[in-house]
């Protein structure tokens, strides 16, 4: 992953009591007002920072996942499947889901845990779910 460096504003805000009446037409209105913190000379506080990008998976972990899901579920080789491709919609179970898993544990040599086997709904979460222990693993 790559280190960018960025700017971040870091903006204070308080929200101030509500105007609630109107002397002109004695109509109750909620006029939200808020005033914006400040600092040196009348500018938002500016400190530079950094963070990383996190980008998706790499295509060849998409693509072995692919593999592992046309396996599991018996699909066809010239079926589609996409990142976004939910195993739900090619037909998978919660069993096929667990079979996938375990067969993903198998290729990439990693241990998933099962509160995140059960948040995995695509071929993407899964290449991602699967870059992120590699990366911990390592």
């Amino acid at each position: 992953m790559a280190a960018v460096p960025a700017t971040c504003v870091s903006l204070g805000a308080s929200l101030k009591q509500s105007i609630k009446t109107s002397q002109v037409t004695g109509r109750t209105s909620s006029l939200n007002l808020a005033s914006v913190g400040c600092a040196r000379s009348g500018f938002p506080c500016l400190r530079a920072s950094r963070f990383r990008v996190s980008c998706a998976a790499k295509p060849e972990t998409v693509q072995k996942v692919c593999e592992i899901v046309r396996k599991q579920l018996a699909l066809p080789p010239e079926s589609k499947l996409t990142p976004e491709s939910k195993f739900s919609a090619l037909g998978a179970d919660s069993l096929d889901t667990v079979e996938i898993v375990m067969g993903l544990e198998e290729e990439f040599d990693i241990s998933v845990e099962e509160e995140s086997s059960q948040n995995i709904t695509t071929v993407q979460e899964a290449a991602d779910l699967i870059e992120k222990l590699i990366e911990k693993k390592a």
